[in-house]
């Protein structure tokens, strides 16, 4: 089996034939890997996600220049339902539920793709993740906190069967302690499912303990890359991403907030 899964080449995005989000973006996701796409507000980093996952069309968007190659074959500017048969599954920001469905019923619409299947050994994967669902399956979805929609959105995309899973902002808007319970998931679904995932998260420090790889986007271009380890260590990213100094100290408020902009990517 070929090592890569996916492959972006010089992609390029624009909205409404006049705003360009995505200037020539390039990476790869090998098979069974967590890459971490990080950013600023504004990067491109959701933007790129909807160009491999074909969410682009219904926001007017559309890719360009560049190729999207997924198993070696172009998929840019596909319609959503075709890349959805592909394996690709996106989980947007914002965790919307079917509000007046159960949590089962929720679950159960992740199947779409595969309709008429057997799903009740799906249901049982996604309960064995996520234990809070289970005690919640016939509770409706619009009651959930949080951390419960979370989990919801992400056991829903799992039911599709997912190859390649987009995970856009899981930890936005929730508790410490749930975040950390979401990404050990990440990192399990990973290990036992052996699913490929692509992360984009504002929480670079949480993100790159579970990442094999990272990208750092700015302004819509790829401005740095490497081991997630790598990144960890790189003294830019250290201050930029993580708030420390090269000491490794966390830095105060006023430190991070009056920083002077010496990006040497930039």
């Amino acid at each position: 089996m070929d090592r890569m899964l996916l492959q972006l080449n010089n992609v390029s995005v624009v909205y409404s034939d006049v705003i360009q989000v995505l200037k020539g973006v390039s990476l790869s996701v090998e098979n069974n890997r967590i890459v971490s796409l990080l950013g600023s507000n504004g990067a491109g980093k959701t933007t790129t996600l909807k160009a491999v996952s074909g969410l682009l069309k219904p926001e007017n968007g559309k890719v360009t220049d560049g190729t999207i190659l997924y198993r070696g074959k172009e998929i840019q500017n596909q319609s959503p339902e075709t890349i959805t048969r592909h394996g690709i599954i996106q989980v947007l920001e914002g965790r919307q539920p079917f509000k007046y469905l159960t949590i089962e019923e929720n679950l159960r619409v992740g199947t779409a793709t595969r309709w008429g299947k057997p799903y009740r050994q799906d249901l049982e994967k996604v309960y064995h993740y996520f234990p809070a669902l289970w005690e919640r399956r016939r509770g409706l979805a619009g009651y959930c906190s949080g951390g419960e929609l979370q989990m919801l959105v992400m056991g829903r995309a799992l039911m599709a069967h997912p190859e390649l899973l987009l995970l856009d902002e899981p930890s936005l808007g929730l508790a410490p302690l749930v975040v950390k319970e979401i990404f050990r998931i990440i990192r399990q679904i990973n290990e036992e499912e052996g699913t490929t995932i692509v992360l984009v998260e504002q929480n670079a420090r949480m993100a790159l303990q579970i990442a094999h790889y990272g990208y750092v986007m700015e302004n819509g271009k790829i401005v740095m890359e490497g081991l997630a380890g790598d990144l960890c260590a790189n003294p830019d990213i250290r201050e930029f991403y993580l708030g420390l100094s090269a000491a490794g100290n966390v830095k105060s408020y006023t430190e991070v907030k009056s920083y002077r902009r010496r990006k040497r990517w930039l």
